[in-house]
């Protein structure tokens, strides 16, 4: 188990900074990974420490939103029981083939769906109304459709599990913008935790930079999800977008 790796004081500032702004980012659109893991291959990490460090510092920020909408009312915790428990069960076995499978084809497809994505998000205000008054599944049926397959993505690969979330919760539920947000990060905590857990077991993770994130990401995440209650419907929507094109044009680069 190692706690930190060779970095100085002042990297590990900025890795905590870069924390804190990402869990803002993260509580209202989700893609907070998109920061987080290229400062910290680019301070000297590893890119598999990176990926296993940033499971428990994203936990931190998605724990803190959930924990924001729960306390306010906005997410009920017995009816998302199913779809929490769908979620893990997908994040757990994306978590254990992540190792087995090509995931170098999967990313060239992700670009693809991100950029759908941004487009349904910017056409959002004409399509709600339209979705709403024709699209409807019961919380059971959208965990064993989104739940499970969201979750498997989330373990398998990643990026843009918060924007993928919000959508199926939109298009399959017909909640709001906020209502889907606040729902998405139980979910979205949910596979983060499932996957940590298997790093757990890899010795990749670097515990004491990891925790330092953490309470970044905290903090930054306690922040957003009061910003998704104030100005959620003025921010989520254009944050989504920009997230969504540029994890888009970042994979399309890597």
């Amino acid at each position: 188990m190692e706690w930190f790796s060779d970095l100085s004081f002042w990297a590990v500032c900025v890795l905590v900074l870069t924390a804190f702004l990402a869990g803002i980012i993260d509580a209202l659109a989700g893609g907070g990974g998109l920061i987080t893991v290229p400062i910290m291959i680019a301070v000297g990490i590893s890119p598999i420490e990176a990926l296993a460090t940033n499971k428990l510092q994203g936990c931190a920020g998605t724990l803190s939103a959930s924990h924001h909408f729960i306390k306010l009312g906005h997410v009920s915790l017995r009816e998302m029981r199913f779809p929490i428990f769908m979620t893990a069960v997908g994040s757990l076995t994306g978590t254990l083939l992540v190792t087995y499978i090509n995931t170098a084809i999967l990313l060239r497809i992700i670009p693809a769906i991100l950029i759908f994505v941004a487009i349904f998000f910017y056409a959002l205000p004409k399509l709600q109304p339209v979705i709403s008054s024709f699209v409807r599944i019961t919380m059971n049926r959208f965990a064993f459709i989104a739940g499970f397959s969201i979750g498997f993505y989330d373990g398998l690969i990643g990026p843009g599990t918060g924007a993928f979330f919000s959508t199926a919760f939109i298009c399959l539920m017909g909640l709001s913008i906020i209502s889907a947000t606040a729902h998405t990060k139980v979910l979205n905590a949910t596979s983060n935790l499932t996957s940590l857990v298997v790093f757990c077991f890899s010795g990749h993770i670097l515990w004491g930079i990891g925790i330092a994130m953490g309470v970044g990401q905290w903090l930054g995440a306690k922040i957003g999800s009061r910003l998704v209650i104030s100005k959620g419907n003025t921010l989520i929507r254009p944050l989504v977008i920009t997230i969504c094109i540029a994890l888009s044009i970042k994979l399309l680069l890597s």
